[in-house]
């Protein structure tokens, strides 16, 4: 290392992508040293995304399912407190904040409160004024919430995933923009206590990086639920009327209106790396986000990038992937690790649950990869009809000649749980033969795998 330079690894970040980078580093005997600039510690996970929605979104499907228990006999109409929904929330993210806060500040490296941004490729200068040199960095900046492609909407005002965990009452009405997880999400929480909801998505369905057959049956329940969905739509403008706010809206060739006490701004996020004057470092960015290689390191060869602000996968197990792989290549540069997503895994916390695992028949078109797939339904199913949970299926994609599975997708009752089997046959390259023949105990909601998997096996020929 040159005399210059004051660290080795610097980490800009310390969400989970960034405590995972300075970890392995640190462990690699790197002098490291981590500079958060967020009001809280935490990353997005813990503070805005992962752990507070899915808490919200529990709460949710326990009143649902006490709202809709007279199909097993039991009867009762349940009501509920939202300050204590909200206050079990807080109480869960600080202790998860507080965790990492204690891993963050334990001593393992310098850890740095300020904001950063590069002066040169070997230096950043901190918001409180200092400047300090390593040889390596790490980007780890997470992302921000993308602004509004209708400006008027700036001006009506709108909730987002970030400040709707603040809310200290419910709106009665609310137009949800956006079917993507996080629309979808809020939509059906919203929707469940009891707020009329009407949701606007641009793409012909919700969802429109999966398949159809998934969006179709999500659809489908929300309408059952009483969600407003409209797709296939073009935001034109947005006013307050009194007290109300009001989206206008193409849909099919009519202009259309949604009003509402509220509006639920979901139109995605964008990595947060405006600040960093990347441009100084020779640090490429497209589309908004930072280019790097399956060894998480971008146009400038010594600095790195994970998590969400390089904007492919926005989660946070992949992020820990991204961060671990960057400082072990880091540390290592002679035994080189690269990131593998074939088995990249995306879960949708709505009731159903959305899962998949590896290819979809989308992306598998796209790509030109030929492919054998079979479908099984849950109201077909004896564990799934015991639950009244008779809402979508399970899918299985398998490589014609050798039978090997190389996608799968669960829209169904604890879809994100269920999709692991097929997350652990695809990391071990089982074929479909191999999932048919694995026991599996009856009755379970995970058998329902086999029935696929069985179609399968007797189209390929080993």
């Amino acid at each position: 290392m040159k005399s210059h330079e004051e660290y080795d690894l610097a980490v800009i970040g310390g969400g989970s992508g960034g405590y995972a980078a300075a970890r392995c580093a640190v462990a690699a005997g790197l002098k490291t040293v981590v500079i958060e600039g967020g009001d809280e510690l935490g990353g997005l996970c813990i503070l805005l995304g992962c752990m507070p929605t899915k808490a919200l979104l529990y709460a949710a499907e326990v009143l649902h399912l006490a709202t809709h228990s007279e199909a097993w006999g039991i009867r009762g109409e349940p009501s509920f407190d939202f300050a204590k929904v909200m206050a079990r929330k807080n109480a869960m993210v600080r202790e998860f904040a507080d965790y990492r806060a204690q891993q963050l500040t334990g001593g393992k490296f310098e850890f740095i409160r300020a904001k950063a941004r590069f002066l040169d490729p070997h230096t950043v200068e901190l918001s409180t004024g200092r400047k300090l040199t390593a040889k390596y960095f790490v980007i780890a900046t997470g992302s921000v919430v993308a602004p509004s492609p209708l400006p008027q909407l700036n001006d009506v005002g709108f909730l987002t995933s970030d400040t709707a965990l603040e809310m200290t009452r419910l709106p009665r009405s609310i137009t949800v923009l956006g079917g993507g997880a996080v629309g979808l999400e809020f939509a059906q929480f919203f929707a469940r206590f009891g707020v009329k909801v009407t949701l606007i998505q641009r793409s012909p369905h919700v969802l429109h990086e999966m398949d159809p057959d998934a969006a179709e049956v999500i659809e489908g329940v929300f309408r059952r639920e009483g969600i407003t969905v409209y797709t296939n739509t073009k935001l034109t403008d947005a006013r307050r009327l009194g007290g109300l706010k009001e989206v206008f809206f193409e849909h099919e060739g009519e202009s259309k209106r949604a009003l509402a006490e509220e509006i639920f701004y979901a139109l995605g996020r964008i990595p947060n790396v405006a600040a960093l004057a990347l441009d100084k470092v020779g640090v490429q960015i497209e589309f908004g986000r930072i280019v790097t290689n399956h060894q998480m390191q971008t146009t400038a060869p010594h600095i790195y990038a994970v998590g969400d602000c390089t904007g492919l996968h926005e989660i946070v197990h992949i992020a820990i992937q991204q961060g671990e792989t960057a400082a072990h290549n880091i540390a290592h540069p002679g035994q080189l690790k690269s990131m593998d997503y074939r088995l990249l895994t995306e879960v949708v916390f709505t009731d159903p649950q959305i899962a998949s695992v590896g290819l979809t028949e989308k992306r598998a078109h796209v790509r030109n990869i030929p492919y054998l797939t079979a479908k099984y339904p849950f109201n077909d199913h004896g564990k799934s009809l015991i639950m009244e949970a008779k809402d979508g299926f399970v899918k299985l994609l398998a490589e014609p000649q050798t039978g090997e599975i190389i996608g799968g997708a669960c829209v169904g009752p604890v879809g994100g749980e269920l999709i692991h089997e097929i997350i652990a046959a695809m990391h071990k390259r089982m074929t479909v033969h191999e999932l048919a023949a694995m026991p599996h105990y009856h009755p379970t909601l995970a058998e329902i795998w086999t029935y696929p998997a069985e179609e399968l096996a007797g189209q390929v020929t080993l």
